[in-house]
């Protein structure tokens, strides 16, 4: 599926759908590194979606362009990488979208996402946003290059689908359990997104 550069994944969809968890097992089985979108919000978006009040797409826009730089960096080193993003909109992916970049949807009924959220205890992202999420998401359209996976699964099947469908190579002596040095870049050089 690839030719010779090797891919950024970009786990997309609304909040609780397990782009996190996913993503971990996914960058502990490939040796790819990972990075959590939401941990790249200015402390403002955090402030405001904490008090309940939903994002729009200027408190999106220097949150998706730190996501995008991530992207590109890995890109030019030829680095393979993963990413969450919620990446809600077609506009929004197309500020990420690169030559080697595939988005991995996970979706789930509304009512699967809302008992998740529920039970979560270490996020800023309250339930009650999870109708303006499902309103502001366009599913990406055929022309996108992504795949599309149902997240009412265990999170392992869920990643074990991905590898399947993109024809990925997990390193030998993989685990679901991490990378090898979480939170580390392997592009020479990086510097530190904050």
């Amino acid at each position: 599926m690839f030719e010779t550069q090797q891919p950024v994944l970009v786990i997309m969809g609304i909040s609780g759908s397990g782009k996190s968890t996913v993503a971990g097992l996914l960058a502990g089985q490939l040796g790819w590194d990972l990075e959590e979108g939401d941990d790249l919000h200015p402390q403002a978006n955090i402030d405001k979606m904490s008090a309940g009040r939903p994002l729009n797409d200027e408190d999106r826009a220097p949150w998706l362009d730190t996501v995008s730089s991530w992207i590109i960096e890995h890109t030019m080193a030829g680095a393979p990488g993963i990413i969450t993003c919620s990446a809600l909109k077609r506009r929004y992916r197309d500020v990420l979208r690169e030559h080697n970049v595939i988005f991995v949807h996970l979706t789930g009924s509304t009512d699967l996402i809302g008992r998740r959220l529920a039970t979560r205890l270490d996020h800023y992202m309250p339930t009650s946003l999870l109708d303006s999420q499902v309103a502001t998401l366009e599913a990406p359209d055929a022309d996108e290059r992504a795949i599309s996976i149902d997240a009412g699964r265990a999170p392992a099947e869920e990643a074990a689908e991905i590898v399947r469908r993109l024809g990925l190579t997990p390193r030998s002596g993989s685990s679901s359990l991490g990378a090898r040095e979480p939170g580390k870049s392997s592009v020479p050089g990086s510097r530190a997104i904050s």
